[in-house]
């Protein structure tokens, strides 16, 4: 019947707009959040780019920092076989108002075997690069780490100055990273060395405590790669210190030291001994404290000599050919090293004369731990 069709299709009309505008608020709700969501994403992108840009520019700054050498402290290192004198230059050296070394880091020496160590290893040079760790940071790093535990390490110098028996190994990488710094290579008779070693009971990484045949041939690789390191580098940032002319000729061999680091003469370099304690810091923990407290003299010069097994003697040119490169008389069993001046004949005495008083000085630093190995 028709009038019941048209409530029908009125209700079917009713049904068809009230669908289209409920799509119609849809879509102007989707249109609402999308240009909310847009402007805040424009705004996220733009914080993360401002962000972005301030790293940026703290990474720009922390590079003209790190290439602005400028305010840096001179720098010099000293190194060398263990039992070779190197703690005694450095109390030489501790001794003059410009300069400060101060006790053995040790970490220093480890921080740079470990970058070494990255390099040679091609899977973890490779990892670290895909990593994004290039050359340039890890040199920054390193760079880094060593002036801040120089900087830190005492008070205060005009001069710093590092002594870590095996930093020398890596003088060629050391001037990379810090190209003014300057390097004294400590040499000593490799005999009165590894004597010392098997007697003061020195525990070195690789050393026996009787085997003088493995000793020799460990001091001639080790020495051989510290000289090699001195040679890369060059005479006038390598200066090879020979600790026997150190002892006889003291006042000639200092002055030769000095003038390689243009650091001017002060006579206090000649008296070490007198400020131990003072400006001088010793460690109990290193072999040679109980040593450096004397004054600069002969008793360990020749205390080798009659203690190497002679066949070992024999083989010496053999077991240690560096020793005769550096000018060692490897015939004689009592070689001459040469003339002492008056200052250490002198110093000679007054051990002699004090004899109580130095032995005091000596165990009062004397090692005081068991001994662990230099590495």
């Amino acid at each position: 019947m028709p009038w019941l069709r048209r409530p029908r299709r009125f209700l079917s009309n009713m049904s068809t707009r009230t669908h289209r505008f409920f799509v119609f608020c849809i879509m102007i709700t989707i249109v609402v959040i999308s240009f909310f969501l847009l402007r805040n994403t424009n705004s996220f992108i733009s914080q993360q780019e401002q962000i972005c840009d301030s790293k940026l520019n703290q990474i720009k700054g922390r590079e003209l920092i790190h290439h602005d050498v400028s305010s840096e402290k001179p720098i010099f290192f000293i190194g060398g076989m263990p039992r070779s004198g190197t703690t005694l230059v450095r109390a030489i050296i501790d001794s003059h108002p410009q300069v400060r070394c101060g006790e053995e880091t040790r970490v220093i020496p480890r921080i740079l075997s470990m970058r070494t160590a990255w390099e040679k290893s091609a899977i973890e040079w490779n990892r670290l690069l895909a990593g994004g760790m290039t050359e340039q940071i890890l040199d920054s790093a390193v760079r880094a780490f060593i002036y801040e535990i120089l900087f830190l390490h005492g008070p205060s110098a005009d001069i710093l100055c590092d002594k870590d028996p095996f930093v020398l190994k890596y003088a060629s990488y050391i001037t990379s990273i810090f190209p003014s710094a300057k390097f004294l290579l400590v040499a000593r008779d490799a005999r009165a060395v590894i004597h010392s070693v098997i007697t003061r009971k020195v525990t070195i990484t690789g050393f026996s405590l009787t085997d003088y045949r493995q000793n020799f041939k460990l001091w001639n690789q080790g020495f051989e790669s510290m000289y090699q390191e001195c040679k890369e580098v060059g005479k006038y940032r390598c200066l090879i210190v020979y600790y026997e002319q150190l002892v006889l000729q003291p006042k000639q061999t200092i002055k030769n030291i000095l003038k390689f680091l243009n650091i001017t003469w002060v006579n206090d370099v000649l008296h070490h001994e007198e400020l131990i304690g003072k400006k001088i810091s010793l460690s109990k923990t290193e072999h040679s404290s109980a040593q450096v407290v004397k004054p600069i003299n002969l008793e360990a010069l020749t205390k080798w000599v009659g203690h190497i097994p002679v066949d070992v003697l024999r083989e010496i040119d053999k077991l240690a050919p560096m020793l005769k490169k550096l000018g060692y008389d490897t015939k004689s069993n009592v070689p001459s090293y040469g003339i002492p001046d008056k200052l250490v004949l002198r110093n000679m005495d007054r051990l002699r004369d004090n004899a109580k008083f130095w032995d005091a000085q000596a165990k009062a630093y004397a090692r005081n731990l068991s001994n662990t190995a230099i590495v």
